[in-house]
């Protein structure tokens, strides 16, 4: 709806900049549809009077009608590239949109198709030593340690592009991004927890990568690094601080 009412005042304006300012040398001016330059005279069709007049020559100022004609053309004309611009743009993304499906989930896309990323199965491992530190202490006063693992140290799911984009489209409102994940002990750490004393409070340490965003729709993103991505292990993720439940789709960087 925007659109075309955008489309509409700018039709509008293009009518009204179709008329022209016919300077006179004392600084006055007519609105003009068009003119004519004939021998000793300017021929013209006068927009407030809607009909055809004359005025002497050297009345006029042709030099700065002309000047501001061929401005006004060339503003009208980058406006006009402009809009159009603006309309591809929103009609790609339109179609772009189109590809990804509408259920939660992480997508990118290859040439003409969509591909999924399974959302993979985590674990959380807890730190032994300082559990049973923990249950010898009095007062639970210890704080505890933990990791978010993905089993195995490499993931299925590999790209060559080091600036590989993804989509995202969120089961809720929560925090998203790119994180790096640690291979260690035949599995892949997403994150390090720290489970507070006392009030069990759990403190969510993942390694994010700064990437780059655009909304293409409620909830649905499209994200890419920053910075290319060195060869490594990684996951998409979405979390909230305050409850452990981080969704992670892994995959793996390895360019030539």
């Amino acid at each position: 709806m925007r659109r075309y009412f955008l489309a509409a005042l700018f039709l509008a304006a293009l009518a009204w900049a179709a008329n022209v300012k016919l300077y006179l040398k004392d600084g006055t001016f007519h609105i003009v549809r068009e003119y004519q330059v004939q021998t000793d005279r300017v021929h013209f069709y006068s927009v407030e009077r809607s009909q055809w007049e004359d005025i002497p020559l050297d009345l006029v100022d042709l030099k700065r009608t002309e000047a501001e004609a061929a401005a006004r053309k060339a503003q009208l004309d980058a406006d006009a590239k402009s809009m159009a611009e603006e309309e591809k743009a929103e009609r790609e993304m339109a179609k772009e949109v189109s590809r990804i499906p509408q259920d939660p989930g992480v997508y990118w896309l290859e040439g003409n198709e969509t591909h999924v990323i399974k959302n993979a199965e985590s674990t959380v491992h807890n730190n032994k030593g300082r559990s049973v530190l923990k249950r010898l202490s009095p007062i639970p006063m210890v704080t505890g340690k933990a990791t978010l693992e993905l089993q195995g140290v490499n993931s299925l799911n590999v790209f060559k592009d080091p600036e590989q984009e993804f989509y995202i489209q969120l089961s809720e409102t929560e925090r998203f991004g790119i994180a790096r994940l640690t291979p260690k002990n035949g599995v892949r750490i997403v994150e390090n927890l720290t489970i507070m004393p006392v009030t069990n409070e759990i403190v969510q340490e993942p390694e994010m990568v700064e990437i780059l965003k655009k909304q293409l729709a409620d909830g649905l993103y499209k994200i890419w690094p920053k910075e290319k991505l060195p060869n490594g292990e990684y996951a998409v993720v979405q979390y909230s601080e305050d409850r452990l439940d981080m969704q992670v789709w892994d995959f793996a960087i390895k360019a030539k």
